[in-house]
């Protein structure tokens, strides 16, 4: 066996950083413009209303999602190299085309929707980054690095509101280029921004990102995806992978996805219509409690690898999964107080308005709450046209933030744990597919959250929504329990290893 010299393990390390990268900026790509989507879209296309909004958002994972299994297969073949730049240049095009949808005279919602589209596709290149982290590694470097690959695509999550809100300061008038119709504003300097990172991230994976593969053990073997091929294939790949273990954890994968994509998507219309926040604040403070949640889950990706050589990843999955249960539970409506309600037709929007969040913050909110030239108010509160604001009591902001906190706590456990526990059930294969397959049950979540938050919950309420989805968490904690016993990894199942 050929024990791996110091320049090859640096060489290693530093394509797995690069891998790092290219995760953080597939996920800045897709957090960067969510909190400014709408709006932007009013603005643009007054014709577009919310459910296609959530196709707008949406459009993103339908894009990842045909991705990823082609990125996947084409990584198994070929050099990575190839799917990584092609994957990133699509982002880099999509983000300039995203920045110029206000240009056509019309239809420009359907503009929108293809680059933000053509941004998803681009990002089904995390099913490569994946793949080559698990074929990259060792089993005691494996829930490190996955660790650390998740962390990576949090930040990038979390940045990417945090970039968006500094942007705001452009304004929404922003710099217009007459020469090449570019308008910079607050909606269009995120996506710039996030092209000018997909440039920088091709030019390292050319100039620093290498072909590297070593088995469970951490012995160097020979990657298929090198340019030379070669006869000799990895012995230990001998036996099937647990097709019962592999088909659960995408089940699983599925629903901590969908729970996180749903808390996502109400975020901003739950806190309009229960604290009667302009859109601006809306933004602006779920940007920040986005930015706190993230950097708790970041801390929690870094405890956890710690974590799971004591107890094990399977323990730690069945945590955090009652975690996410307990945080949506507390989002349940209680108490007897309604949400303020919007009357827009009835008394033409003159409602006066104080909030709770007036009194906590005054010099900010009167900055945010300077009119605009015309002095029409912004409708706040909730919309009378949702029925069921005459008769749910409000959510109260305390609960909402420490849903926020729980969510944030569980999510990134079951996140790491669910991608590691599938890269070594799958062992010593090539897991390109594989991982195709896993980061395409995610994009099915994230296309479905968004969905059925606007399906049920403008017809049926939060009542009805978080019921739903405390229902399929407890169904998923079920799945469990019941292949606990199978989630191991491939060499402990063969003999080779001992867990």
């Amino acid at each position: 066996d050929v024990v791996e010299t110091q320049e090859h393990y640096k060489s290693r390390w530093r394509s797995i950083w690069i891998m790092y990268l290219t995760m953080f900026l597939s996920s800045v790509g897709f957090s960067i413009v969510i909190m400014s989507v709408w709006p932007y879209l009013q603005k643009i296309d007054p014709t577009a209303d919310a459910s296609f909004l959530g196709w707008i958002i949406a459009s993103y994972s339908i894009g990842q999602m045909v991705a990823s299994p082609l990125f996947g297969l084409w990584s198994n073949y070929r050099p990575r190299r190839e799917p990584l730049v092609v994957s990133t240049a699509i982002s880099v095009a999509a983000n300039c085309l995203y920045a110029y949808v206000h240009v056509p005279h019309s239809h420009n919602k359907y503009y929108m929707l293809t680059a933000r589209a053509l941004v998803g596709f681009g990002a089904g290149n995390v099913a490569v980054v994946r793949s080559y982290i698990a074929g990259a590694t060792s089993l005691t470097e494996r829930t490190s690095a996955m660790a650390n690959t998740s962390a990576c695509q949090a930040v990038g999550f979390i940045l990417g509101p945090v970039f968006q809100t500094c942007f705001t300061l452009i304004g929404e008038e922003g710099i217009t280029w007459k020469l090449v119709h570019l308008q910079l504003n607050m909606y269009t300097a995120p996506v710039l921004f996030g092209a000018l990172l997909g440039v920088i991230n091709i030019i390292l994976i050319f100039a620093i990102f290498r072909e590297h593969r070593v088995d469970d053990m951490g012995r160097q073997c020979k990657s298929i995806n090198f340019e030379e091929e070669s006869g000799v294939l990895d012995q230990d790949a001998e036996g099937n992978v647990d097709h019962v273990a592999v088909v659960a954890i995408n089940f699983l994968f599925f629903v901590i996805l969908f729970v996180f994509a749903v808390f996502e998507t109400i975020a901003t219309p739950l806190t309009m219509d229960m604290y009667s926040w302009t859109r601006k604040e809306a933004v602006f403070y779920n940007g920040i409690i986005l930015s706190v949640v993230g950097i708790e889950s970041v801390i929690v990706f870094l405890v956890v690898k710690t974590l799971s050589k004591k107890t094990g990843e399977r323990a730690i999955l069945h945590g955090g999964l009652l975690i996410v249960l307990v945080g949506f539970f507390i989002l349940l409506p209680w108490g007897k107080k309604l949400p303020n309600i919007q009357w827009q037709e009835i008394k033409n929007n003159s409602i006066p308005r104080t909030t709770s969040t007036e009194m906590l913050m005054p010099f900010w909110s009167l900055q945010a709450m300077q009119l605009p030239s015309n002095h029409t108010v912004e409708p706040v509160g909730c919309p009378v046209t949702q029925s069921w604001c005459l008769n749910t009591p409000m959510i109260y902001l305390a609960q909402y933030i420490s849903s926020d906190v729980l969510i944030g706590l569980g999510y990134p456990v079951c996140n790491v744990m669910s991608y590691t526990l599938y890269s070594k059930i799958l062992g010593p294969k090539p897991q390109g597919v594989y991982m195709g397959w896993l980061t395409a049950s995610g994009s099915g979540a994230r296309i479905l959250g968004p969905v059925f938050v606007s399906q049920i919950y403008t017809h049926l309420g939060p009542r009805w929504a978080f019921s739903l989805i405390c229902g399929v968490v407890v169904v998923s904690l079920l799945l469990l329990e019941i292949v606990y016993k199978r989630l191991i990894a491939f060499s402990v199942r063969y003999g080779r290893m001992q867990e």
